[in-house]
């Protein structure tokens, strides 16, 4: 399906991020998984076990090293990238905090690693495909950023959607469409995704809840993202940009 398509995966071992990169290698795809975790990056690569997987550390906030990671993709495979995919989710010591909690040290640091990490990858990463000619670049936010938390799942659990999520994940589709109309004419598009909630060990009370507002499952496993991804990988999407898929099994209607 992706013919050898060489794709750059950030927050690539992290749980949508590891799902995503086994999808593109038993799709015919290479896959540079790029994490900040050594540890898990690493153990991902041996679990894959192919040529064409390869584990680049990288920090997406640093643009140096973000460079860096561009350059050393293209050259693992002897070839130009042809798609990225942000999927890099850093947080600070206080996410997850209630509204009343939240400190300004750790809405800061989450404001700028979040939202302004896929800005800095953006910039680099489309700067890279418009000298190449071109490429396909995928964000990824949530059904938080295109509604707001039902907050009567949460009633009972210690669990927050947190209002720096909805921002942060708001933003990521304004960011993407912004992308692709400020790239129009450069052969590059930009897409996003908006998954539903992931399990995740969340207490029973709350995925009884959760399942009510939806169609059949409830909560997804991080593999029911791939398909969305699959299809903005391919060719079969080529038309499109400025787009935001929602896979949330029917949670915000």
């Amino acid at each position: 399906m992706l013919n050898n398509k060489v794709i750059l995966i950030t927050g690539g071992a992290g749980r949508i991020g590891s799902s995503f990169c086994r999808g593109v290698i038993e799709n015919n795809g290479k896959v540079i998984i790029s994490d900040i975790s050594l540890k898990k990056g690493q153990s991902l690569e041996k679990e894959l076990s192919s040529p064409d997987a390869v584990f680049l550390e990288s920090d997406i906030t640093d643009v140096d090293s973000i460079k860096e990671l561009i350059v050393a993709s293209k050259d693992y495979f002897g070839k130009d990238l042809d798609a990225a995919v942000h999927c890099a989710y850093p947080m600070s010591e206080g996410w997850g905090s209630r509204l009343e909690d939240i400190t300004p040290e750790n809405l800061s640091k989450d404001l700028f690693t979040q939202l302004g990490g896929a800005i800095l990858f953006s910039q680099q990463i489309t700067s890279y495909f418009i000298k190449n000619g071109g490429g396909n670049l995928i964000h990824i936010s949530s059904i938080q950023g295109v509604s707001s938390p039902k907050f009567e799942h949460y009633e009972g659990t210690s669990m927050m959607s947190p209002i720096e999520y909805t921002a942060i994940k708001s933003a990521i589709i304004s960011v993407t469409k912004y992308l692709a109309k400020y790239y129009k004419k450069n052969n590059i598009r930009v897409n996003c995704i908006s998954p539903g909630g992931i399990l995740d060990g969340q207490p029973e009370d709350f995925l009884d809840k959760y399942a009510e507002s939806c169609n059949s499952k409830g909560m997804l496993d991080s593999k029911d993202i791939v398909g969305a991804l699959l299809f903005l990988l391919s060719d079969e999407s080529k038309f499109m940009t400025g787009q935001n898929l929602i896979v949330d099994d029917g949670w915000r209607l």
